[in-house]
């Protein structure tokens, strides 16, 4: 009966440091979440600059290409019409 009993004392005693170890390991777990959280948000902040300045890149280049033909258009003279046409 002893024997059962420094048995299951034993045990408890095992139960109970695997439970604070667990809840060390889950504690260090969600730090580590928190962490990765606060890095995915700086990723996804990042992520829709780097879009935005693409975006304005893609304008910027839309208006110098539009800025050009109309360059060329005031360059070109209006031409005379074939005697065919009236």
């Amino acid at each position: 009966m002893w024997k059962q009993l420094a048995e299951l004392l034993a045990g408890l005693v095992s139960v109970a440091k695997d439970t604070r170890e667990n809840k060390a390991a889950i504690a260090e777990m969600r730090r580590e979440m928190h962490e990765l959280a606060g890095l995915v948000e700086s990723l996804s902040a990042e992520v829709r600059h780097i879009g935005d300045r693409e975006r304005l890149e893609r304008e910027k280049h839309c208006l110098q290409l539009e800025n050009a033909f109309l360059k060329l258009e005031r360059r070109l003279s209006p031409g005379k019409l074939p005697k065919d046409r009236p």
